[in-house]
């Protein structure tokens, strides 16, 4: 993803594009990404995670492999058809991940997903060291994105021999019947608290996305810095997400998730603030540190906070995916036209009301108690049922 993102301004000028020509271009990023996000749910539901994340990863190594080729011949459909593939794969695959980090915390009893998504960061801060190391000896972008697709090629290969096969799988059709004061399926759909975890979700994934999407242009057109220096910026972005994401179990455990959810709110909104109002370049850069640190813990917590809200974990945890993706389906179009009208900095006012309303409605992230309840409801109800296993239950 990083290595995308940090040859974005490369791609726009050999492309030749205008701000709000390259929104239409990253439209097809968000295209894929919801295609994937709205059929992955189901797809893990008849097959498991374990295929998904293949799946998913060959989608992001071929689209990655086509935006290079895009680059190289100057077409703009092939660049946006690649960046399609890519997001498809990152949407398809994402949802499967997320369900098997949501089964580790329930067997476990710990929070590991913000440690998850922090690996994830962790490989946006290589990545991004790598973008910009080639930005900044003028390596032509097909050749760089050819040789991260070999690369991921091979930690696919190595990884997925130890991703578990099963995970995921729906037992819908072979239970009896629904278990009492437990919703079906469709009242997912309705469950109140769950919508308000998927708007902070939402929020919380416009901050990040906002910053994949844009960051190195905005401190380009922005602020006036060079192309590598951008770059370095987003890997500034990058390393504070992976310090917070590594940091949240920690946190979590010790003030709860509504507590770091608000906080991370008004450290992102502190930032965007700061870069958005700030003509000095040097204090809008330290910014981004802000802004990087309060959107690292939004996504993973609420989507642990969603496996956590009642039932069908696979269905919720699909469901605030599908409303953070609207962030990544709509974002990127709306603030390419906007930030051709007003400018980029401009444009971030609307990513800046979406993370501070993020802070009035952290309160909803605090699930435990609800499923707590949950499951020690579904386990009187189960016979045979040992104390032990009731205590394990209750830890999910």
């Amino acid at each position: 993803m990083s290595s995308w993102v940090t040859r974005t301004p490369d791609v726009r000028d050999q492309l030749s594009l205008s701000t709000g020509q390259m929104g239409l271009v990253l439209f097809g990023l968000s295209i894929g990404s919801m295609i994937g996000i709205l059929c992955s749910g189901r797809f893990v539901s008849r097959f498991g995670t374990r295929p998904v994340i293949a799946l998913g990863t060959l989608l992001i190594i071929a689209g990655t492999v086509v935006i290079g080729m895009g680059s190289a011949v100057r077409s703009a459909p092939l660049v946006t058809a690649g960046l399609c593939l890519f997001g498809a794969g990152m949407g398809g695959g994402e949802v499967a991940v997320n369900v098997d980090g949501a089964d580790v915390e329930r067997i476990t009893g710990t929070a590991v997903l913000p440690t998850l998504h922090g690996c994830f960061s962790l490989g946006t801060v290589i990545g991004g060291s790598a973008g910009m190391a080639a930005t900044a000896v003028a390596l032509p972008v097909h050749w760089h994105l050819t040789v991260v697709a070999l690369v991921a090629t091979g930690m696919l290969v190595h990884a997925l021999r130890a991703v578990p096969a099963g995970i995921g799988i729906s037992t819908a059709p072979s239970m009896p019947g629904p278990v009492p004061g437990q919703p079906s399926k469709p009242q997912v759909w309705k469950d109140r608290k769950l919508l308000l975890i998927g708007a902070i979700v939402l929020a919380m994934a416009l901050a990040e996305g906002a910053a994949n999407d844009w960051l190195p242009l905005l401190m380009v057109d922005g602020h006036g810095l060079d192309a590598a220096m951008g770059s370095l910026v987003f890997v500034g972005f990058a390393a504070a997400m992976t310090l917070g994401r590594f940091s949240g179990s920690f946190f979590l455990s010790r003030f709860g998730r509504a507590a770091v959810v608000r906080a991370s709110a008004v450290s992102g909104a502190v930032g965007l603030l700061l870069v958005i109002f700030s003509d000095n370049a040097v204090v809008a850069a330290a910014a981004v540190l802000f802004w990087g640190l309060g959107a690292s813990l939004g996504f993973p917590v609420a989507l642990s906070a969603a496996g956590d809200s009642g039932p069908d974990q696979t269905a919720r945890v699909s469901l605030v995916a599908v409303i953070g993706y609207v962030a990544f389906l709509v974002g990127p179009p709306a603030l390419g036209f906007l930030g051709d009208h007003y400018g980029l900095r401009s444009a971030m006012v609307v990513v800046l009301v979406f993370v501070a309303a993020a802070i009035l409605i952290a309160p909803a992230a605090d699930t435990r108690d609800r499923a707590a309840a949950t499951v020690d409801l579904s386990q009187r109800t189960r016979p045979g049922t040992t104390p032990a296993e009731q205590h394990q239950g209750g830890r999910s």
